[in-house]
């Protein structure tokens, strides 16, 4: 190791010598000077927020005024999908509560389902829109809620039981 330390040092042309004169000096000027502003991008960066921001709220504006409405169509509608909504929000928090990794696999398959009556759902819409007031479309909106909130109680059922399988076995035995 010692070999290798004295090899390098010979091989290699060390600064050894004194700074020139003044150096300390100089030194000690540049650490008093007044730090220089160089351009700061910090106004920048808060106006690129305030642009998003404005576009973003003009960008909702615009889309919403433009936007189907469903009530605009049915008013009954409206409201039927508003109870719906709410129906079906209440059951997902519930359901939500008995989120394991155990249920885990039953609740997404089940979440699947929802989202491809939710797919459906959105052409019913389109046919509402561009149809107008059709009975049969509205039904099928209809019954489209319905299938979703029926997913979701049987699952909500499924949920209960695996939690509590031992009650289940004394309701059964009951009835029996």
């Amino acid at each position: 190791m010692e070999d290798k330390m004295k090899e390098f040092l010979s091989n290699n042309d060390l600064d050894i010598f004194e700074p020139h004169s003044g150096h300390e000096d100089r030194f000690l000027r540049k650490l008093e000077q007044p730090k220089r502003k160089g351009i700061s991008f910090q106004w920048l960066s808060v106006a690129a927020s305030v642009v998003l921001l404005i576009g973003f709220y003009f960008g909702t504006q615009f889309s919403t005024k433009s936007e189907f409405s469903i009530e605009d169509i049915s008013p009954e509608m409206g409201e039927t999908q508003m109870f719906f909504v709410n129906a079906i929000n209440q059951e997902l928090r519930e359901i939500e509560k008995y989120r394991t990794l155990d249920t885990e696999t039953i609740i997404e398959d089940a979440l699947d389902d929802i989202e491809e009556l939710e797919e459906h759902y959105q052409n019913y819409v389109k046919d509402l829109q561009f149809k107008g007031n059709e009975e049969q479309v509205i039904q099928a909106m209809v019954t489209n809620y319905q299938q979703r909130l029926k997913i979701l109680q049987s699952l909500q059922s499924l949920l209960e039981r695996l939690k509590n399988p031992t009650n289940q076995n004394i309701e059964f035995n009951e009835t029996i």
